[in-house]
Order: C-alpha cells, then sequence, then structure tokens
C-alpha cells in the first residue's frame, strides 16, 4: 500500500487531444508510470534529465519533446518508469526542483502514443513559447509571434 500525499494526486490538467472518454483517461492517470515533465530548457541533455530522474527509479525510457519542424528540444519530455512507485516517488521529490537553472514540473501523463512528442504550436514549438512576450534565454528568447513580428530571434546583449 502506497501512501497518498497531495503531490502524488491528479491535477487539473487534461490532454485535450486524449482519444477516449474523461473516465478512461482518469483510470490510466491513476494507473500510469508515465510523466510529463515541463518547462525545460531547450539546452537540457537527455543525460541530464536521466541523472536526476534515475534517483527515483529505474526508467524504462526517455522521449525527448521537439519541435516538430526543426526536430530540436522544445522544453518537456516523457519519462516512463517500470512501476508506479518509482513515478509517484518522482511526483514527490522531483517536482518543482531545479535541472539547468529552471523549476521544472512533473504530471501525470496516460500514456506516451507516437507523435506526442512534438510541439503543438503553430510554429512548431510549443504553444506556450508561441505568446511569451518576456525574454528566456533556456527557452530561445522572446516568443515565437513577437520573434515574427520584429523579423527574426532577438538577441539580448545585456
Amino acid at each position: 500500500m502506497s501512501i497518498v500525499t497531495p503531490s502524488v494526486e491528479l491535477s487539473s490538467y487534461r490532454d485535450q487531444h486524449f482519444k477516449g472518454t474523461r473516465a478512461e483517461q482518469d483510470r490510466l492517470l491513476r494507473t500510469t508510470c508515465t510523466l510529463y515533465v515541463g518547462n525545460l530548457s531547450f539546452y537540457t541533455t537527455e543525460e541530464q534529465i536521466y541523472e536526476l530522474f534515475s534517483q527515483c527509479g529505474d526508467i524504462k525510457r526517455i522521449i525527448m519533446g521537439l519541435d516538430k519542424y526543426k526536430k530540436t528540444p522544445c522544453g518537456f519530455c516523457f519519462i516512463e518508469y517500470y512501476i508506479r512507485t518509482d513515478a509517484e516517488n518522482c511526483m514527490r521529490y522531483v517536482n518543482g526542483t531545479r535541472l539547468d537553472d529552471r523549476i521544472i514540473r512533473t504530471d501525470w501523463d496516460a500514456g506516451f502514443i507516437e507523435g506526442r512528442q512534438y510541439g503543438r504550436g503553430k510554429t512548431g514549438g510549443q504553444v506556450r513559447d508561441e505568446y511569451r512576450s518576456d525574454f528566456d534565454s533556456g527557452r530561445g528568447g522572446y516568443g515565437k509571434i513577437l520573434q515574427q513580428k520584429v523579423g527574426g530571434p532577438l538577441v539580448d546583449f545585456s
């Protein structure tokens, strides 16, 4: 029997592209060994992710999130553990910690399906990176829409 703590409970987020009912998705989320990891730097490597997340248990595989067009990392990944207890430990102890100078977040995922490793934004990356107006060097500078209005990547010389 595992002890349920708030950090391992289901969040309110649900994948809008899930093929199935909300009840099916909730059932999968309660039994999954797969986690979504967000707010990663575009420069964080699979090796860095493995080093941190393997402290919670044996990792089955890591699927890096990629820009749909450039096939470069775009700030998220999926991690599959062999057993639920290891994934729960990750939710308890790794969620909210710092990796590559960024506070990362983890959330339950109903299970990786091929194609989900690609960003869903119009420009190929994550939707959240299209509308940002702040400069974030770990996530490609300014948001993609702002870059397009100005005519290319903006460089911060400060």
